[in-house]
């Protein structure tokens, strides 16, 4: 088929099917220019690292380069369906500017040196820190774009080794909500549904879920579903006009902050029309009576009030769900980075509870990721869990991973719930973390309230060591660098959101003296002679394949059991999901069936918190209230934001992604189809907004808060009255200094607040107070793309569009049942 644009359509060419048949497969492609597929040396087998959705695919190597990339038509993921930063994003990887020395900083400078300067300074300081301190000075802050394998050898080096319990992600930015909200409603991480469930439903409930943007390929497979027979419908919450939106039934967009009063309304209907599974509930629950009883107090009049939105489209939305006979749940940012962050989950989690909808096709909740494989940091202890969802206060699983490292129980420190990762600033602030290891993320752009975190890592007592593929805004401000490979110069597994492990094969070596990630921690540890409790090395393996056999024997026996699988058994063909292991050989594609779940007190990951505290429960506390391993359905009253609009700051600030880049731009940065249709930050306001403060398309503005300010060109988008949204991508990397010649930031999160969900730990992104003020205008429109949620209310700004380079093949493969696409 001729190549398509997939700069102006992200999102490819139909494949229409209906319920209950099998997704279509389309095979896209993208090659570099005048390389043809017959031009191709070898394929080599991967998955996207660029997104949390998992598309496997194939990198075309040329003459021992990356060359492009061909999505895999076997894979239960993708069908063969690529997204614009799949094809696309691999560019980066052959960037001139690629770290390919390790630095250490003289003088103030950084300079480059060789692999053993630089590790015997980052061992050395830990030993004095060690004999200084203890464990507790040193702090590990990694990323979601590692490999199972890396996470798991970090794990064991920092908690097993060190003994510190300072280890935690960026996935705490964009998965922490999903986990926590998990663990209180099944005492255990894990997805209950299937990307498969999507080819089943006659409902799909989207809770600040932008999967139009954020998960492409899924969203292809949902919009499929809408171009074939029996379409489901579709249920968007939103502030914005996304492309969810646009294809929705019903598109509820609540006042920011008010997602708990906005779910315990649609559970007052679900609950007062009596659409609940009472058999369902009775058999496999506990707390359905206090969930009753709490959203008595949230009829739909008062919800409306509240979230200000038509008392109408609530009770319109309440009789999707409770009429829907296979509902899928998805949730994401909107949900997670907000007010009553883990409380609101939650609440989507309940809806599927009280309907009986789990563990059957069409019928799961998917609490999606932000990250590509944010998913192992939480299964392999890289966050604040511990390997294999061992619950941390529980003593047996203390002892069990003891047993399994071959430490002293007593080695692996569990005195406390692990530091997360705003906590571990704050201690690095007042001075009790003293070295902090950086780990393939960029905390000088992605946290909040940037003027603050600056000045926690430029603090001179404390010895940051980054350890990345650029020279990012954190790397900047080192104390030494490591250059490390990346995806396509590497070999590990990852896993996607719906438990899908997938394999990613080595393609080509890595530019200059660039290391696996794996590498550096395995040199780490050994500098730091590390042992097990015999006097033997602690880590006992040496490259991925033996660090995956390793972790097989940890998650033996766990919720995520991956002892069934090898390299081997995931080389071609199609991811595996977990559990895989006698039981499942061939993988599992929806738990908690036949209301079978993980909470046995035993057995869980997780007692649960106090939603509005965070307190965790204790042992005795989750014993008595779920003695019999159910689902526990946790009720949540709403509390405003800790943060409102005033005179002074009259708009309610969010921030979110774009289709076309991902986290701080480092490497969609650098491919020129990604970067030309997204180059600059830009601010969305909705008309009826821009007409009352004099603000055209395209206007320069400043955005403050009480914490900074940023200088964007407007876009006059479908986003709700009073708020304000800018994507979080842009920093300075590009830019050369630490803000823009004129003095204005560009990173939104000069503007956001330190403040977290007390029970998940997740920042609050979407709450934040701000002020819009024009500066300047000359009729130009802003630069933000024109068809995403960012689509311009004026007719006449030029459409995004991508040029000869960002043609795509598109090879349908269309059985009888599904006609032209």
């Amino acid at each position: 088929m001729p190549g398509k644009d997939r700069i102006s359509n992200p999102w490819g060419s139909r494949t229409p099917y209906s319920a209950g048949e099998q997704w279509p497969v389309r095979v896209d492609t993208h090659l570099q220019e005048g390389l043809t597929v017959d031009g191709v040396d070898r394929w080599v087998q991967t998955a996207s690292i660029l997104h949390s959705n998992g598309d496997a695919l194939d990198i075309a190597v040329k003459d021992n380069r990356i060359a492009g990339v061909r999505g895999r038509a076997s894979d239960r993921v993708n069908h063969g369906r690529l997204g614009p930063k799949d094809l696309f994003g691999w560019q980066a990887n052959s960037s001139p500017d690629r770290l390919t020395k390790p630095l250490i900083r003289v003088n103030g400078a950084l300079v480059e040196t060789d692999w053993d300067t630089a590790m015997d300074r980052v061992a050395g300081r830990t030993k004095d820190l060690m004999e200084e301190q203890g464990p507790s000075a040193i702090g590990f802050y990694t990323t979601g774009q590692l490999f199972l394998e890396e996470y798991y050898t970090l794990s064991l080096v920092a908690h097993g080794g060190l003994g510190t319990n300072h280890v935690d992600g960026n996935t705490r930015l964009c998965t922490a909500t999903a986990a926590a909200a998990l663990k209180e409603s099944f005492a255990s991480d894990g997805q209950p549904g299937s990307y498969t469930d999507i080819d089943h439903a006659d409902v799909i409930a989207l809770y600040g879920h932008n999967m139009a943007e954020t998960q492409v390929v899924l969203w292809e497979r949902i919009l499929d579903r809408l171009a074939g027979p029996n379409p489901p419908k579709i249920i968007c919450v939103d502030p914005r006009m996304t492309e969810v939106a646009r294809h929705s039934d019903v598109h509820l967009a609540p006042r920011p902050g008010t997602n708990v009063a906005m779910m315990n309304g649609l559970l007052h209907e679900i609950v007062a029309n009596d659409q609940v599974d009472h058999e369902y509930v009775d058999a496999h629950t506990v707390g359905f009576d206090e969930l009753k009883k709490r959203v008595e107090d949230y009829p739909p009049e008062l919800v409306a009030e509240i979230c200000d939105v038509p008392v109408e489209q609530i009770r319109e939305t309440a009789g999707i769900l409770g009429g829907a006979e296979r509902l899928l749940s998805t949730v994401l940012q909107g949900f997670y980075q907000a007010n009553q962050a883990t409380a609101a989950a939650v609440q989507v989690n309940n809806v599927n509870i009280i309907r009986g909808m789990l563990g059957k096709p069409g019928c799961g909740v998917l609490q999606m990721n932000g990250q590509p494989t944010a998913q192992n940091t939480r299964e392999c202890g890289g966050d604040g869990d511990f390997p294999g969802f061992r619950n941390w206060s529980n003593d047996a699983h203390i002892a069990d991973l003891a047993r399994i490292w071959n430490v002293e129980t007593m080695a692996i420190p569990h005195y406390s719930p692990p530091t997360h990762a705003m906590q571990m600033m704050r201690y690095a602030e007042n001075g009790s973390i003293r070295m902090l290891w950086v780990s393939g993320t960029n905390p000088a752009v992605s946290l909040p309230e940037l003027q603050r975190i600056r000045s926690i890592l430029t603090q001179e007592r404390l010895f940051l060591v980054v350890q990345d593929i650029f020279l990012s805004e954190t790397a900047q401000l080192a104390d030494v660098v490591l250059p490390a490979a990346t995806w396509g110069e590497k070999t590990g597994t990852f896993t996607n959101v719906d438990r899908t492990v997938h394999l990613s094969e080595k393609a080509v070596d890595p530019p200059g003296e660039a290391k696996p990630d794996l590498d550096i921690f395995l040199d780490y540890a050994h500098r730091m002679d590390l042992k097990d409790k015999d006097g033997a090395p602690l880590v006992k393996w040496h490259d991925p394949e033996s660090a995956f056999e390793a972790w097989k024997e940890c998650s033996r026996g766990r919720p995520c059991d991956y002892s069934g699988m090898t390299y081997e058994k995931l080389r071609g063909g199609s991811g595996i999901q977990w559990p895989c292991n006698e039981e499942n050989p061939e993988g599992t594609e929806r738990i908690y069936v036949d209301g079978k779940f993980w909470s046995d007190p035993q057995y869980c990951e997780s007692y649960g918190k106090d939603l509005v505290t965070g307190a965790p429960l204790e042992a005795a506390e989750y014993k008595a209230l779920n003695p019999y391993a159910k689902a526990i359905i946790k009720a949540a009253g709403y509390m405003p934001p800790h943060e409102i609009p005033s005179e002074q700051f009259p708009f309610q600030l969010i921030t979110g992604r774009t289709v076309f880049h991902f986290h701080t731009r480092t490497k969609t940065g650098r491919a020129p189809q990604l970067q030309t249709a997204a180059p600059e930050v830009w601010v969305e306001m909705s008309a009826p907004d821009a007409a009352d403060h004099g603000i055209s398309e395209g206007d320069l503005t400043e955005i403050s808060s009480p914490r900074g300010a940023v200088r964007a060109k407007v876009r006059i988008s479908g986003i709700r009255n009073g708020v304000l949204f800018l994507p979080f991508h842009y920093g300075y990397w590009d830019t050369g200094n630490g803000h823009e010649p004129d003095g204005a930031g560009r990173a939104v999160n000069e503007l956001t607040i330190t403040d977290w969900n007390p029970a998940s730990k997740q920042p609050i992104f979407k709450t934040a107070a701000a002020n819009l003020t024009r500066i300047s205008g000359d009729g130009t429109p802003s630069l933000a793309p024109t068809n995403t949620a960012s689509a311009p209310v004026q007719t006449d700004v030029p459409a995004t569009k991508g040029d000869a380079s960002a043609e795509v093949e598109e090879e349908l493969t269309v059985t009888h049942s599904q006609g032209k696409p």
